[in-house]
């Protein structure tokens, strides 16, 4: 059975009737806001944080990849123009 506002309003009420005003505040800041379903586990964050992690690697490895294609390309470049100039002289 699903906890809407109202049942948790209610909740919220009984406990501040029976414990007081403050513990009864203190116990509905401990529960969650929504389903107990809703709420991430330890490993739901380990499962993102390695996903991010192959993200990142993967974008890491694009950027070297395509760092390392331009210099190789301007090096063969620079070389291609010294040898022509060289055999033009």
């Amino acid at each position: 059975m699903a906890i809407d506002e109202t049942r948790r309003y209610e909740l919220h009420e009984a406990a501040r009737r029976n414990l007081g005003d403050k513990p009864g505040d203190a116990l509905m800041e401990l529960l969650p806001p929504v389903g107990w379903a809703d709420v991430a586990t330890k490993q739901d964050l380990h499962t993102l944080r390695v996903e991010v992690q192959n993200i990142v690697l993967s974008s890491e490895h694009r950027i070297l990849f395509w760092m390392f294609t331009t210099v190789f390309t301007t090096v063969l470049a620079g070389i291609g123009i010294s040898v022509g100039v060289a055999l033009s002289v």
